[in-house]
């Protein structure tokens, strides 16, 4: 199976041997922060370093969907299909509403400007998580040096009441993340100290109680070669990440069943298109996307 490199047997269920990794755009200097729209049938991303979102439809192509967009890096969709980002130059988590005005809802924690929110996810119940580490401040290139305020965390906002919390604090740079089909787990992806010559990086997973607490929070996996940073879960509850030479699948009990191997570095990648088995990949310069024979984890 050209493309493919099976860890385990049961890697060929999930797989379609004559539906190749296609390439849909190139041409990008970091793409990040894939999120799929059902219902207008087309994939937002970001283009980070240009600073603008970008979209893609099977029947339009590529267009620019915002220009200036305050570096944005992780996207996704709350209970009412509106998009959420990570803004990295505006260190905020901002929601597009459905007529297009953007909201601020997140800026600082106790008083203190936020860093740079990378990624972002929306639970059952409406509550926003999201990671916050230094990247985007520590350079020019993916939003503007600024002075951190605050240590890196991962946090949970409810727009229900406006309150914001730490629910793990114990991360050097804490990046992807995403829950399990039930949302009684939660994985989120370490890849360390942006500069350090050996950065602390693996995909740690926590229990997520009914009041939104986390406990646990072991090592999960250890992605080799490259590392994790975006992630998702399938509806079997594999978890799918990005990595060095492509996208692998984990199995819950942490195990490496196959991979799909593509071109360049995946950095982040989601679930889209027909019955949501298509993958779609940000891949360095270049998106890709690929049919899978599973789907992603549906929402609650």
């Amino acid at each position: 199976m050209d493309g493919f490199e099976l860890t385990q047997p049961r890697f060929k269920a999930y797989v379609l041997p004559n539906a190749p990794l296609q390439k849909l755009a190139e041409g990008f200097r970091w793409t990040e922060g894939p999120v799929w729209f059902g219902d207008r049938d087309e994939l937002l991303f970001s283009d980070l370093p240009n600073n603008r979102v970008m979209r893609w439809a099977e029947y339009a192509g590529l267009s620019v969907y915002r220009e200036a967009g305050d570096f944005e890096n992780g996207h996704a969709r709350d209970r009412q299909g509106r998009m959420l980002s990570c803004s990295h130059r505006g260190r905020r988590i901002h929601r597009t509403e459905l007529d297009g005005r953007v909201t601020s809802l997140v800026e600082r924690y106790q008083g203190r400007r936020l860093n740079s929110p990378n990624d972002i996810i929306c639970k059952s119940d409406g509550t926003i998580w999201f990671t916050d580490p230094p990247y985007g401040i520590q350079t020019d290139y993916e939003g503007g040096k600024q002075e951190s305020e605050l240590p890196a965390a991962v946090y949970r906002f409810d727009p229900r009441d406006g309150s914001l919390r730490v629910v793990a604090d114990d991360f050097q740079g804490p990046n992807g993340l995403c829950f399990s089909p039930d949302e009684r787990r939660l994985y989120i992806v370490e890849t360390g100290l942006q500069f350090d010559t050996d950065p602390l990086q693996h995909v740690r997973v926590f229990d997520v109680s009914d009041d939104g607490g986390l406990s646990g929070g072991g090592v999960f996996c250890t992605i080799n070669p490259g590392n994790a940073d975006g992630i998702r879960c399938d509806e079997h509850g594999n978890l799918w990440s990005s990595a060095g030479d492509g996208v692998h699948c984990i199995d819950p009990g942490g195990e490496l069943v196959g991979k799909i191997l593509v071109p360049s570095t995946v950095a982040n990648l989601t679930f889209g298109g027909r019955n949501n088995s298509r993958l779609f990949l940000c891949a360095s310069h270049t998106l890709y996307a690929i049919y899978v024979n599973v789907r992603g984890a549906p929402l609650l």
